[in-house]
């Protein structure tokens, strides 16, 4: 009773987190919106497709990321939940899980979707389960992103346990993981089966 109660008054925490009740003024992309304050608000633990930005090209789905986004947020009352450890990233963002007033959690319907991956930024919270039980359906039933057939296949990936990334087999942050954090994965989705996640810089 005092949660709910707490909730009535547009804020409620518990011990590693705090929940505000917020409105959503607008949607950048698949895990990026914007509150009616002007703070930005990052999704924790997914990434999805980027969209295009500039001259730089968008990735397959990332559009209809965003208005899957889009639909399910924007113009609407939300309620987030913060981290008190680390609540922002290096761009000055927000960073949150998002739940819609039916208590459903926004990032596990766009991973569920395919229109999302999981990527763990910091030690897996309580939500990783869910997050990564939704993106292993969606793998299994290929929808979204695990439909799309990838023609930049490499015979092998380079996984590291520590961060939870991995790697292409040439590229440098692969190749100087410790022995003890490395990992070896034959497929790429073996690796997103694993809760891994892509690094930035070879995009495997």
């Amino acid at each position: 009773m005092l949660f709910f109660a707490a909730l009535l008054l547009g804020c409620a925490s518990r011990g590693d987190a705090r929940r505000q009740r917020v409105f959503c003024r607008h949607v950048i992309d698949g895990d990026t919106i914007v509150l009616s304050d002007g703070r930005k608000v990052r999704y924790l633990e997914i990434n999805a497709p980027e969209i295009r930005h500039g001259d730089a090209e968008g990735e397959p789905l990332g559009e209809a990321a965003a208005r899957f986004n889009r639909s399910l947020v924007e113009g609407k009352t939300i309620e987030i939940l913060v981290p008190l450890k680390r609540s922002h990233d290096r761009f000055g963002r927000l960073l949150a899980h998002v739940f819609l007033l039916n208590g459903k959690l926004v990032s596990e319907l766009l991973v569920k979707n395919g229109l999302a991956h999981v990527c763990f930024f910091a030690r897996p919270d309580t939500y990783a389960k869910r997050l990564l039980s939704a993106q292993r359906s969606a793998i299994m039933l290929k929808k979204g992103i695990w439909g799309i057939r990838f023609t930049t296949l490499e015979p092998y990936y380079i996984g590291n346990k520590r961060s939870l990334r991995f790697h292409r087999p040439w590229c440098p942050f692969g190749k100087s993981i410790s022995p003890q954090n490395k990992v070896i994965f034959y497929k790429r989705e073996d690796a997103f089966l694993k809760g891994y996640c892509r690094c930035k810089k070879c995009l495997p």
